[in-house]
């Protein structure tokens, strides 16, 4: 679907000088780069409408640019790509962002310009393109455009017309109009915002990285009226808290090769934004923003796109077609369906905690536990499992005993006996322990392992959670991961019985 996107933001001038080393300056201990080209593009909230426009949506991008070279240079780059502009002007240089690179690694960053301009009073042309929009993206780089109060007025009556507002915060920047359908900090940005607020009553501090990012997120989402606020954790993907009282939903990133993340952040909001415009959840726009972040990196990010001046050509650089996956952390240099023939089988109770969780928690590091039945191991459980192992440092799994399944699930489950469902568990790469239980719910287990987190699959409100309060009680946390469409146990079931007959 083609959607109408207003972009709101400042918009940079970016160059990537990418050159050769093959030796050190005579006169200092430093490389010298043979320049063998320039890659120019919209930078900022500039990049971030380029790339919604290349996505094949309507784009207005309001911006303030400066009446020089680079400015001249940037609206060039700007209309090549299909981006109508709506320019509220700004009182001085045009920032650049200068990257002398060597052999696909930036060595260096020069800035200039772009310091102490006044940003222009917003224009009839400015207010209309928020008002045209199915969604707006505010891409703030803090430099005065989303400070600016009239398109800030602006952006309180599309809110309250309906429409999606994604707010892409900047530490320089003002705090997101209130009713922002997502607010998108990264995890640095969520930490220092979060800590400067005041913390009446918050109990038990968090245990790991991923529930200090939960406990910010809520922070944030209560203090600025937003519908929802996602952190983004670059290569760990991202955690969403919404106003409906779900439990925080974590969305993985697909593995990559180490690339350059330049642009990723943009491409993460400007593809949220897409998404909403077509009247889509925001766990799903989360979910499709975090796929598209991880593809932009791994086709080469920023670096991509652009025009190219080599040896005096100009060619057009566009992303690259194909992603190339490394082989995720979770799988521990191991195919996830290949034994180890090391994993932690036992019954918490009768044997206390598991010895990988004692070395882990000596160690310092996150425990990580999931449960449920796991009768007919299928490949939505092995992604599930994957996804919670790269959440921290050990993954524990609770299963259900034969007795606890029947109780839930009815006299004919499970098809598996407890003990082979175990071992083909603690036969995956991703799972550490497997600890068996007897009641209906793992209450109890939980309170002898103290997970830092623990996963569950599909959709829950924190309400719907027995287990959320008692781990309150060591600073522990409860996340959602998303379910893999098609996949059930109780659908593989009904199939093998159709083919029995």
């Amino acid at each position: 679907m083609t959607a109408r996107l207003a972009i709101v933001g400042d918009a940079l001038l970016d160059r990537d000088v990418e050159g050769d080393v093959r030796r050190l300056a005579p006169d200092a201990p430093v490389p010298v780069v043979d320049q063998q080209g320039v890659v120019v593009r919209p930078g900022g909230a500039g990049l971030a409408a380029v790339l919604s426009a290349r996505g094949g949506h309507a784009v207005r991008l309001v911006t303030a640019l400066a009446q020089d070279a680079a400015g001249a240079e940037l609206r060039g780059a700007l209309a090549d790509a299909g981006v109508e502009i709506a320019d509220v002007g700004l009182h001085g240089a045009t920032p650049e962002k200068i990257r002398v690179r060597a052999q696909g690694r930036a060595l260096l960053r020069l800035d200039r310009g772009g310091d102490g301009g006044a940003v222009g009073a917003a224009t009839a042309a400015a207010r209309a393109a928020i008002a045209w929009a199915d969604a707006i993206l505010v891409a703030d780089y803090g430099r005065g455009v989303a400070a600016e109060p009239g398109i800030r007025e602006a952006l309180q009556r599309a809110i309250a017309g309906g429409v999606p507002v994604v707010w892409d915060p900047h530490p320089r920047g003002p705090a997101p109009v209130e009713g922002a359908a997502l607010v998108t900090p990264n995890a640095g940005e969520a930490r220092a915002v979060a800590e400067a607020l005041p913390a009446p009553g918050r109990g038990v501090a968090a245990s790991s990285a991923l529930a200090a990012a939960a406990e910010a997120a809520e922070a944030l989402r209560e203090h600025w009226g937003a519908g929802a606020v996602c952190v983004t954790r670059g290569a760990d993907g991202a955690l969403l808290v919404r106003a409906d009282g779900g439990a925080p939903l974590v969305v993985p990133a697909a593995p990559v090769p180490v690339g350059d993340p330049c642009g990723a952040g943009d491409r993460f909001a400007s593809r949220a934004a897409e998404v909403l415009a077509s009247g889509a959840p925001v766990a799903e726009a989360v979910s499709a923003a975090v796929a598209a972040a991880s593809a932009f990196v791994a086709a080469g990010g920023a670096s991509a796109i652009g025009t190219s001046h080599m040896n005096g050509d100009t060619a057009r650089n566009d992303f690259a077609t194909s992603a190339h996956r490394s082989q995720s952390p979770a799988l521990k240099g191991s195919d996830p369906l290949v034994g180890r023939g090391a994993g932690d089988l036992s019954v918490v109770g009768a044997r206390g905690l598991t010895p990988v969780v004692e070395r882990v928690r000596a160690e310092g590091g996150t425990v990580v536990a999931t449960g449920g039945c796991f009768d007919l191991l299928h490949p939505g459980h092995v992604h599930t499992l994957q996804a919670a192992r790269a959440l921290g440092d050990c993954l524990v799994v609770c299963l259900n005993s034969d007795a606890s399944v029947r109780r839930l699930k009815g006299p004919r489950r499970p098809v598996q006996r407890q003990h082979d469902r175990a071992a083909v568990l603690a036969a995956l790469g991703c799972v550490d322990a497997v600890v068996t239980f007897d009641e209906d719910t793992p209450v109890e287990v939980l309170r002898t392992i103290r997970p830092d987190i623990w996963v569950k699959g599909g959709d829950y409100a924190v309400a719907d959670l027995p287990e959320a309060a008692v781990l309150a009680g060591w600073g522990g946390r409860a996340v959602v991961l998303p379910f893999v469409e098609g996949r059930s146990t109780t659908r593989l079931i009904e199939e093998a019985s159709l083919h029995a007959v």
